[in-house]
C-alpha cells in the first residue's frame, strides 16, 4: 500500500481477465484517492481508462467494476454500500448502480477497493475472490437458476455459509434482458444493483455471480475518536429523520406522493389515483397485512428493509416492494391487487430484472396496445388492469418468450421497433432509461435533473427528497443550480460510499460540514466544504466526459419525453404542471453556464483545468 495513502483505504485494485483467468493488482494512486475518493468516482475513472469509446455494452471490452469507498467498514453509519460501474446496455453510456447488504463490507475486508472484471469467460462461471486474489470457477450447472438459488448454491459449494457473500444474475441476465439486475442475498438483507442492466452485462461475460470470502483487513481512520463522536452526534437526527423508513421502508411514500398529485398512473396519462387505490398498495397496508420482519444492511440502525409473505401465493420472506417498484407495477398498470403486485416484484428479484424499467416498459406497451399500435394478437396480457397478465409478463420477459422478447429490449427500443412516430409520444424516460417514480412534470428539479442525468431516467443523480419536503420551490428559477449541486451530492455519497437514506436523513441533504468533518477524520486530510463539493463536481464531470466521448451526451440528448414537455398534468393538486420545451431550453442554458460547459453540453477546457481533469480532455476539445 502506498505510504501516503490514508490507512482507511485497502489500497489496491484487483483486475480479473475472464478470458485467460489471469489477475493483476494495481496500487491506488494517493492523488486519485483525493480526487475521486472511491466507489462511484473510482469506478468512473476505471471505466474511462479501460473501456474503448467504441466498445458496445455486450462486447468483451466492456469492464464491470465492483467498488467500495473509504468509509466502508468504519464507524461511519450505513456504509455497507457497493457500486457496480459499467457501460449500460440501456443507455450505451457510463452507469453506476449501488447496492447494500453485506457484500460491500466483505469486499472492503479483503483490501480491494475495486475489482475490475475484463473480457468474457468461455463457459458460464462464477468469480471467487478473497485476500489472495480471484479464481474463476465453473457454474454451468447453475444456468437458469434464480438469483436467490444461485447465491445459496455458491455459499453451499464454498462451505462457509454466510461468510461467503454472493451477488448473482438470474435467468434475465443470462438471456440478455437489457434491464437485467444483480441481487445479493445476505444473512441479514438483500441488496439489489437494480438499474442500467448490470445483470445483462455479466450475462454477456458468461459470469453468473461474484462471491467474496471475508478477510482480515481493518481500515484505520486517522482520528477514530473524532469520527465516532461525529457518528454519535448524528444518531439522534438520523433516527428522527428516518422514522417513516423504519416503519414502512420506501413504500411509505405511496400515500403522500399520491396526495401531492405526483404519482404516475396508466403509463403517466395521469398523476393521481383514488385514495382507496393508493391505500391498497401503501406502506401502511403492507405493514399491517404482509410484513413479517424488518431487515437491515450491515452497520445500519435504520432497518428500512422488510420481508413480506403472501401465503395464498406461496410467497414467504420476499423483499418488500420499494416505492419505485410499486409505482411501476401498480398505478402505472392500473393494478391495485397488492398480492399480485408483490408476486410480480418478487419475480423480478428472483429472475433478476429491474422492476422499474420492466414495469414502465409494460405500461408503455399497454398504452401502445390501447392506441392500436401493437396488434391484438401480440400478447394476451396488454390490457391495463390485468393483474394476472402482469405476473405472466414477468416470466415471459426474463426468458424472452413471446412478446416478452420485445419487452426485454426496454421501452425505447420497443418504440423504435413499432415504426410509428406516435409511439414515441408515450415513452416515459430519457437517454434510453425509463424514469423512476419521481415526477418530471410535477418536480422542476427532476425536470432538469433527469434531462442532464448521466444515467438517464435515474433518481440517483438529482434527488427528489428536498422537493418533497418543500425545501425547493417548484419553479424554474434557480432550479438548474439546485439540480447540479444535488448531482454533486449524490456523486460524493456514492463515492464514500454511504446509503442515500442515511445521508439525507441524518447527515444533511446538501454537502455540508458533517461530510467535511467525517472525511477529514477518516483520512487525515484537511479539506474545506468547498473542496469536498469539488470532489462531487469532479466525478460528475468525469461521468459526463465518458458519455460525451461515447456520443450520447449533448444538448440534443439532454431532453425529456414528449408527454413531460407537451401534456400538462390533467387534474389533481398538481394540475397544469409540465416542462415545456422552451422552459427546458432556458434551464439548460443556465445549467451549462453554472457547470462551465459549452452550448452543446461539453465541459470546457478551463473547467477541466479547474477540476484537475486535464488528462481526460476529449481529443477534439
Amino acid at each position: 500500500m502506498p505510504d501516503d495513502l490514508p490507512p482507511v483505504y485497502g489500497g489496491e485494485i484487483l483486475h480479473v481477465h475472464l478470458d485467460t483467468g489471469e489477475t493483476e493488482v494495481e496500487s491506488i494512486d494517493p492523488e486519485d484517492a483525493r480526487r475521486f475518493l472511491g466507489g462511484n468516482g473510482l469506478a468512473a475513472k476505471l471505466i474511462h481508462e479501460h473501456v474503448p469509446t467504441d466498445a458496445g455494452p455486450f462486447d468483451p471490452e466492456n469492464t464491470v467494476v465492483f467498488a467500495v469507498g473509504p468509509m466502508n467498514l468504519t464507524p461511519f453509519q450505513s456504509t455497507s454500500r457497493g457500486v457496480v460501474g459499467f457501460v449500460s446496455p440501456m443507455t450505451n453510456g457510463f452507469f453506476d448502480s449501488t447496492f447494500g447488504g453485506t457484500f460491500p463490507r466483505a469486499q472492503k475486508s479483503i483490501g480491494f477497493e475495486a475489482i475490475a472484471v475484463h473480457g468474457a469467460a468461455e463457459d458460464l462461471s462464477y468469480l471467487h475472490v478473497d485476500e489472495d486474489g480471484a479464481r474463476l470457477k465453473n457454474a454451468t450447472d447453475l444456468a437458469g437458476e434464480t438469483t436467490y438459488d444461485t447465491c445459496e448454491a455458491i455459499r453451499d459449494r464454498e462451505g462457509r455459509g454466510h461468510d461467503t457473500h454472493v451477488i448473482a444474475a438470474g435467468p434475465a441476465g443470462e438471456n440478455g434482458v437489457r434491464f437485467a439486475c444483480l441481487l445479493h442475498d445476505s444473512e441479514i438483507r438483500e441488496g439489489v444493483a437494480g438499474r442500467g442492466g448490470t445483470g445483462a452485462v455479466l450475462g454477456s461475460k458468461n459470469l453468473k455471480a461474484v462471491a467474496i470470502e471475508e478477510g482480515d483487513f481493518e481500515p484505520s481512520p486517522a482520528d477514530e475518536n473524532a469520527l465516532r463522536d461525529l457518528v454519535g452526534q448524528r444518531m439522534g437526527p438520523l433516527m428522527q429523520g428516518t422514522e417513516s423508513l423504519q416503519e414502512y421502508g420506501t413504500s411509505g411514500l405511496v400515500n403522500p406522493v399520491n396526495e401531492m398529485g405526483k404519482l404516475g398512473r396508466r403509463n403517466y396519462q395521469g398523476e393521481q389515483v383514488a385514495d382507496e387505490e393508493a391505500e391498497a398498495i401503501s406502506g401502511e397496508t403492507l405493514k399491517d397485512e404482509y410484513v413479517t420482519e424488518d431487515t437491515t444492511c450491515a452497520n445500519c440502525a435504520v432497518r428500512c428493509g422488510k420481508h413480506v409473505s403472501v401465503q395464498a401465493k406461496g410467497i414467504t420472506e420476499a423483499k418488500i416492494p420499494e416505492f419505485e417498484n410499486l409505482f411501476a407495477t401498480a398505478p402505472m398498470q392500473e393494478v391495485f391487487d397488492v398480492e399480485r403486485v408483490i408476486e410480480a416484484d418478487d419475480l423480478c428479484d428472483r429472475l433478476g430484472m429491474d422492476a422499474i424499467s420492466w414495469g414502465v416498459t409494460v405500461s408503455f406497451a399497454r398504452e401502445c396496445h390501447e392506441k392500436g399500435l401493437i396488434p391484438e394478437d401480440a400478447s394476451d396480457h396488454l390490457e391495463f388492469g390485468d393483474a394476472d397478465g402482469l405476473v405472466e409478463l414477468a416470466t415471459q420477459t426474463a426468458h424472452r418468450e413471446g412478446f416478452g422478447d420485445d419487452l426485454a429490449e426496454g421501452s425505447f427500443r420497443l418504440a423504435a421497433s413499432l415504426g410509428s412516430d406516435e409511439a414515441e409520444r408515450y415513452l416515459h424516460g430519457t437517454k434510453g432509461l425509463e424514469f423512476a417514480a419521481h415526477s418530471p412534470r410535477g418536480l422542476k428539479g427532476m425536470s432538469i435533473g433527469y434531462a442532464t442525468a448521466t444515467r438517464g431516467g435515474s433518481h440517483h443523480d438529482t434527488r427528489p427528497t428536498r422537493q418533497y419536503d418543500g425545501e425547493h420551490d417548484e419553479t424554474a428559477e434557480g432550479t438548474p443550480e439546485f439540480a447540479a449541486r444535488s448531482q454533486h451530492y449524490t456523486a460524493l455519497g456514492d463515492s464514500l460510499t454511504q446509503c442515500r437514506f442515511v445521508s439525507e436523513g441524518g447527515w444533511g441533504t446538501e454537502i455540508n460540514e458533517n461530510y467535511r468533518d467525517a472525511i477529514n477524520a477518516a483520512t487525515g486530510w484537511d479539506l474545506s466544504i468547498e473542496e469536498v463539493e469539488r470532489i462531487g463536481e469532479r466525478i460528475y464531470n468525469l461521468e459526463r466526459l465518458i458519455n460525451v466521448e461515447r456520443g450520447i451526451a449533448s444538448r440534443e440528448t439532454d431532453t425529456l419525453s414528449y408527454r413531460v414537455m407537451n401534456e400538462p398534468i390533467p387534474k389533481g393538486p398538481a394540475e397544469g404542471m409540465y416542462c415545456p420545451p422552451e422552459e427546458l431550453d432556458r434551464m439548460l442554458d443556465e445549467y451549462y453556464a453554472f457547470r462551465g460547459w459549452d452550448d452543446h453540453g461539453v465541459p470546457q477546457t478551463s473547467t477541466l483545468e479547474e477540476l484537475d481533469l486535464t488528462e481526460f480532455t476529449p481529443a477534439d476539445a
